[in-house]
C-alpha cells in the first residue's frame, strides 16, 4: 500500500514539474497556463489527449526557445496558437 502511494506521489511530482517548466516567452507561457487550466473543464473523454498535446507543445516550445533562430518566431507562433484555440475551447468555459 505504501509502495503504491509513493509511486503515485512520484507521478504527481513529475507532472507538476512538467507544468512548472516555462518557455521564457510571455505569450507562450500565458497560453500554456490558460490551456492547462482549461483541460479539467473539457469532457473527460478528451482530457488525456488534450493534456498530452499540451505537454508536447510545451516541450517543443521549450526546445525551440533554446535556438536563437527559432526563438524569434515563437512569440508570434504562440500568439497565433492562442487565437486559434480561443474559439475551440470557448464552449468548455475557457477564456484566453
Amino acid at each position: 500500500m505504501i509502495k503504491h502511494a509513493l509511486a503515485a506521489l512520484g507521478f504527481v511530482v513529475v507532472a507538476s514539474a512538467a507544468q512548472a517548466q516555462t518557455v521564457g516567452i510571455a505569450s507562450c507561457d500565458d497560453f500554456l497556463t490558460k490551456y492547462d487550466a482549461c483541460v479539467p473543464k473539457m469532457p473527460e473523454a478528451h482530457r488525456a489527449t488534450m493534456k498530452q498535446q499540451l505537454d508536447q507543445m510545451r516541450s517543443s516550445w521549450i526546445e525551440a526557445s533554446k535556438s536563437p533562430q527559432a526563438k524569434v518566431h515563437l512569440e508570434s507562433m504562440c500568439t497565433q496558437t492562442a487565437e486559434q484555440m480561443k474559439a475551440a475551447v470557448k464552449d468548455f468555459g475557457c477564456s484566453f
